[in-house]
């Protein structure tokens, strides 16, 4: 998988003001604000900013934190993370692997099989629905 790279300009220009935020400058929405957070629609969640397939339905669950919450991505290699010690404590952030958008936080008090808790934006994610 080839890495996205697009000028800040081009970001811009393909996101609304907030997915911008969010995506490009480690933002976050509102907790239960967002299209995704109770969305139970059969589908495939992808990137906002470059359209790469990122967690499918089948792994999402109701965490009642206010945000989309998965257990897996599709593939482990589709996100990455790293440390992120701002708002005072130390979490890890979850970007897209193909154009580092920032997705959300992973946490380790997920269900299984995987024990995770992707918590993302809905405005870092579009998606793809089908049918059941």
């Amino acid at each position: 998988m080839g890495k996205v790279a697009k000028t800040d300009d081009e970001w811009r220009g393909s996101l609304t003001t907030e997915e911008y935020q969010i995506t490009r400058n480690a933002g976050t929405e509102r907790a239960f604000t967002g299209v995704y957070w109770d969305t139970k629609t059969p589908g495939i969640y992808n990137c906002k900013c470059c359209d790469t397939p990122l967690f499918d339905s089948e792994t999402k669950y109701d965490s009642g934190s206010g945000w989309p919450s998965f257990y897996a991505p599709i593939a482990e290699d589709l996100v990455i993370t790293r440390e992120d010690d701002s708002m005072g404590m130390r979490r890890n952030e979850v970007l897209c692997a193909a154009c580092d958008a920032h997705l959300g936080h992973v946490f380790p008090d997920g269900p299984q099989p995987t024990g995770r808790r992707f918590c993302l934006n809905s405005a870092s994610l579009r998606l793809d629905e089908q049918s059941s």
